[in-house]
């Protein structure tokens, strides 16, 4: 029989999925709103499921938590694409990886760590995404010439 404090949970990972949802689709990314609803649902839903079939065996508990973030790792590293300009996804697989940490703390009812570790994800994806830009801005104008560029 599902709790009240299950379905708390799995609503929480829905709002919690969705706020950084909502900035990764709004910065156009691949993992968007939707996965990244579907990532925190299913991590807390599979964080509650364990909980229920290792009842008395601590254990196991915690061998379905390790299967749920090697499982998330494979997502992520389906994300991270390689070509002649570098790595590009990086931000999006530790997107992942962070989400469903998030959904596992609400499938645990560990719900102020969730909340606390949402607004710190959404801080850091709007926050240092402009610093980066300024950083790498800057990189760019004391980069040394190389060889073959025009000295005016």
């Amino acid at each position: 029989m599902i709790s009240l404090a299950e379905v708390y949970a799995v609503v929480l990972a829905v709002v919690f999925g969705a706020a950084i949802g909502a900035e990764r689709e709004f910065n156009g990314k691949a993992a968007g709103l939707r996965t990244n609803v579907l990532i925190c649902v299913g991590a807390a839903v599979f964080t509650i499921i364990s909980g229920k079939m290792a009842a008395g065996h601590a254990d196991s508990l915690t061998r379905i938590a390790a299967q749920v973030v090697t499982g998330v790792g494979f997502l992520g590293a389906g994300a991270i694409i390689q070509d002649r300009g570098g790595v590009h996804g990086l931000t999006t697989a530790a997107t992942i990886w962070v989400v469903s940490s998030i959904g596992m703390a609400c499938g645990a009812h560990f719900y102020l760590l969730a909340l606390v570790s949402c607004v710190m994800t959404i801080g850091v994806l709007l926050g240092l995404g402009e610093l980066t830009m300024s950083l790498q801005r800057g990189k760019k104008k004391r980069r040394p010439p190389e060889p073959g560029d025009q000295q005016i």
